[in-house]
């Protein structure tokens, strides 16, 4: 998420190879839209870790009480 915010993020082969994908790729819009999607992979994988971890044990196939 920091990436995009970084110099890094500038001084990249790919921006400074034509003017036009310069200013898409260092457009403030595009990197929100980078940013938002990492915090959403960064809640997926806490959501996962969580059903992983969170999980009681294995239940019997049958619940019958008699």
């Amino acid at each position: 998420m920091l990436i995009p915010w970084s110099t890094f993020w500038e001084r990249n082969y790919f921006v400074e190879w034509s003017p036009v994908i310069e200013a898409v790729l260092t457009g403030d819009y595009l990197r929100g839209a980078i940013s938002g999607l990492g915090v959403v992979n960064i809640g997926a994988a806490l959501a996962e870790l969580a059903d992983t971890f969170g999980a009681s044990a294995e239940k019997p196939l049958n619940d019958d009480p008699a």
